[in-house]
């Protein structure tokens, strides 16, 4: 949907070099000239100093991830932009983040690029709907947005980034992740860094299942003669994808919309699967990560600034709604329902999305609407949940939901377990998504302003950091770090309990 790019923030290195003055003067003035004397022995401490420095601590070896600019003639372009972040040295994944934590330790496979990077040689034919050339370039974070708050800054945080490229951030993530080991024999995790989302989207008008399944199946091949895959059959290894788990679970029986079978796949059932949208009801092995936003930080003072601005932020409306009718029965009641509303209450502020209307695809629009809002509608999209969540959340908007399966079905990871500390529920087949204006103002100030500050105080777990941020540039935990650590601990109770099982027997 939207697209973005940039960063920079690079170890400076710098090396003092002490500069040895010949004097021809005898050596007796060296002794009684006190400003030659002073000089002499500053030298020689300077000198020492530096050899102690060098030899004693090393300077880092670390690279930032490229900065690159999407270029319109060559897809070249765009595949330099995101290659060079998968191709830094053993070193400097190692030196550029301080030591982990220790309970998590991923290993991070280096699959065919037919599987990830190679896909991008044909960026604008990954959608069926769109050239994604310019949304692959920055390592997925696509192309910068310069008339936002912040943009000004040293390492601009903002950028249009598409609403289904999470795989590609999870990617540039976890390779400069400071639990990354390169030693597999060291990790708990096994990362499979398939671009499944991008992979899928460019066959779903393929009519042959056999060519829209083949990518899939030649992965599972690829797993299954590695012999990292036999140690636990698959059950500590995770794929990341940017996409909802439907486009991935084809079924026979169901309306073919373009579909793959990776879900169906007995092998990746074994796996972990994170999707910005699980199936509520066969997705056991599924985990729900958040959409990416536009924000993506670098350091903790963007963080901060950025959640301070929040807080401040002036909301003359009460509630607002971002979006477009639907003509499916099924979702278009609850939108029309709350496009009639909106517009018919002076409290409300109305962004139709329909008829192609430009402010709907300009991230600075979307934010303003949401930032002077209270609280944000979200209605289901094409499926059960939308971006707009996590736009909302990180405007300071509290979200209003009409299903259960919209949010808190799916991010357990990421979100409190009292739904009604950060948000409203109101069931769209009852009576209050009837008279939702009337619903809203029953809630107190004081409760109004204690949901903000709890849906404020979420910004950091629900963001995607820049690639190029180190866990010591950021000082909080992002997606990736969250995600992370939920997974492992997951992976260590699968395993023990199959370990109990098989000893029961």
């Amino acid at each position: 949907m939207l697209l973005s790019k940039r960063q920079p923030s690079s170890a400076i290195q710098w090396i003092e070099k002490a500069k040895y003055h010949k004097s021809r003067e005898p050596y007796f003035k060296f002794l009684v000239n006190p400003h030659i004397r002073y000089a002499a022995f500053l030298f020689v401490f300077l000198s020492l100093w530096f050899l102690l420095h060098v030899f004693c601590f090393p300077p880092t070896k670390t690279r930032p991830l490229p900065e690159t600019q999407y270029a319109t003639t060559t897809v070249a372009a765009v595949s330099t932009a995101t290659y060079e972040v998968h191709q830094n040295p053993k070193t400097a994944a190692k030196s550029s983040s301080p030591k982990c934590n220790g309970r998590v330790s991923v290993y991070v496979y280096n699959l065919p690029p037919e599987f990830n990077m190679g896909l991008l040689d044909d960026c604008s034919h990954l959608n069926v709907y769109t050239n994604m050339c310019p949304h692959v370039a920055n390592h997925g974070l696509g192309q910068p947005l310069d008339n936002m708050d912040l943009a000004s800054s040293d390492s601009n945080p903002w950028f249009a980034t598409h609403q289904f490229i999470a795989e590609m951030i999870f990617h540039a993530r976890v390779e400069n992740h400071p639990c990354r080991t390169w030693d597999p024999a060291k990790a708990n995790l096994f990362y499979v860094p398939f671009y499944g989302g991008l992979h899928v989207s460019s066959k779903f008008r393929e009519q042959n299942h056999t060519i829209r399944d083949a990518l899939a199946f030649k992965l599972i091949d690829y797993l299954q003669d590695q012999p990292t895959w036999h140690k636990h059959n698959g059950k500590d290894h995770f794929i990341a994808l940017g996409r909802t788990s439907w486009d991935f679970m084809r079924t026979d029986s169901g309306p073919d919309f373009g579909a793959n079978c990776l879900l169906n796949l007995p092998s990746v059932n074994n796996m972990s699967v994170l999707t910005v949208e699980r199936n509520p009801w066969k997705g056991s092995n599924q985990h729900g990560i958040p959409y990416p936003s536009y924000f993506h930080p670098s350091t903790l003072d963007q963080m901060l600034t950025w959640q301070r601005m929040m807080r401040q932020s002036n909301r003359p409306y009460l509630f607002s709604f971002i979006g477009a009718p639907r003509k499916a029965v099924d979702k278009a009641a609850i939108r029309d329902e709350m496009i009639k509303q909106c517009m018919e209450s002076t409290r409300c502020k109305l962004l139709r999305c329909d008829r192609g209307n430009p402010q709907c695809y300009n991230p600075s629009e979307i934010m303003r609407v949401m930032q002077e809002s209270q609280f944000c509608l979200q209605a289901p999209g094409d499926s059960f949940t939308r971006r707009s969540t996590f736009d909302s959340i990180l405007s300071g908007c509290i979200p209003v939901f009409f299903s259960r399966h919209t949010a808190y079905t799916q991010y357990a990871w990421f979100l409190p377990e009292e739904a009604s500390k950060y948000s409203v529920y109101m069931d769209e087949q009852g009576d209050e998504s009837k008279r939702i204006e009337e619903k809203l103002l029953k809630i107190s100030k004081e409760d109004v302003e204690r949901m903000r500050a709890k849906v404020i105080d979420m910004i950091p777990r629900l963001t995607y950091a820049h690639p190029n941020a180190s866990r010591s540039d950021l000082g909080f935990e992002d997606v990736v770090d969250v995600a992370l650590e939920a997974l492992a601990q997951h992976v260590r109770n699968k395993i023990q309990d199959n370990l109990a099982t098989a000893e029961s027997r």
